[in-house]
């Protein structure tokens, strides 16, 4: 019920942006506060300080680390995924403003079923129109600046081709991918008539003539899934390092305290019987 009740209440600044920072501000205060209070009273305010931080940091060494080698769950610092981002539309591939894929059907290569179907998800996210859902708000302006459809049964794709690419070697100074873009030839599905008991044809057959039919460009965006966790574990390690300095800055002042203090102590002077 509690799930259901949460998507009929009204959004707004409050709920949930201000309130969910300043769930986690509370929290960062309640669970980093509460240690440093412990060894404030035990040490003192400003050594307690530093090793609360040191440990903090430390901990955000290790957990950073494992941000960047493993697969990281869904609610880790993360940067973009990998997606096909849609260019534009043309009649033709050979129209296209695209320059390099206007010879695509002849340099460039068809693709397999598995790149198939990947291409074909952001082709149908693009072309079918998106209704506006009042749970998530507004629909972006450009949010059916492709879609020409009402739904995926209106249209179908006939090819799929690939061009570019690469995969660079840093090891030899390669540290740029070459750009790769996909063509996909879509049309508008005729209508047969067919009654709703007659299953359609396994293969569409395409409206010839039709002013939706095209080509849709896409270009292939590589993401940035390890770039904060990579941002994360530097400063992480700079601070880290910075804590560990402060606390041997501290422990050489103190040996330095205690030698000018043994250096300037009385000595016993003896006395003659």
């Amino acid at each position: 019920m509690s799930v259901f009740a949460a998507e009929l209440i009204h959004r707004t600044i409050w709920y949930p942006t201000i309130l969910g920072i300043l769930v986690v501000v509370f929290a960062a205060l309640l669970f980093c506060g509460s240690l440093y209070v412990l060894l404030a009273t035990n040490l003192g305010a400003r050594l307690g300080f530093l090793i609360a931080f040191t440990a903090l940091t430390g901990f955000m060494v290790i957990l950073t680390t494992l941000w960047m080698t493993t697969a990281s769950p869904l609610n880790t610092l993360k940067g973009r995924i990998p997606s096909w981002k849609v260019l534009e539309i043309a009649k033709s591939p050979a129209t296209a403003k695209t320059a390099d894929v206007r010879t695509i059907e002849k340099t460039g290569t068809k693709v397999g079923l598995r790149k198939f179907a990947d291409v074909k998800a952001a082709v149908d996210s693009a072309l079918v129109t998106k209704e506006e859902v009042v749970a998530e708000g507004p629909l972006p302006k450009d949010a059916n600046k492709f879609a020409r459809f009402l739904d995926v049964t209106k249209y179908t794709i006939k090819r799929v081709y690939e061009i570019g690419g690469s995969n660079p070697n840093p090891l030899d100074f390669e540290l740029k991918h070459t750009p790769l873009f996909a063509v996909a030839e879509f049309c508008e599905v005729r209508d047969l008539g067919l009654p709703f008991y007659v299953p359609p044809p396994k293969t569409p057959d395409c409206q010839p003539g039709s002013d939706l039919s095209g080509s849709m460009v896409l270009s292939r965006d590589l993401g940035s899934v390890r770039v904060p966790p990579m941002v994360a574990f530097g400063a992480s390690v700079l601070l880290f390092g910075l804590g560990l300095l402060l606390l041997h800055w501290r422990e050489r002042d103190e040996q330095e305290a205690e030698k000018r203090a043994a250096g300037t102590s009385l000595t016993p002077v003896p006395v003659e019987a």
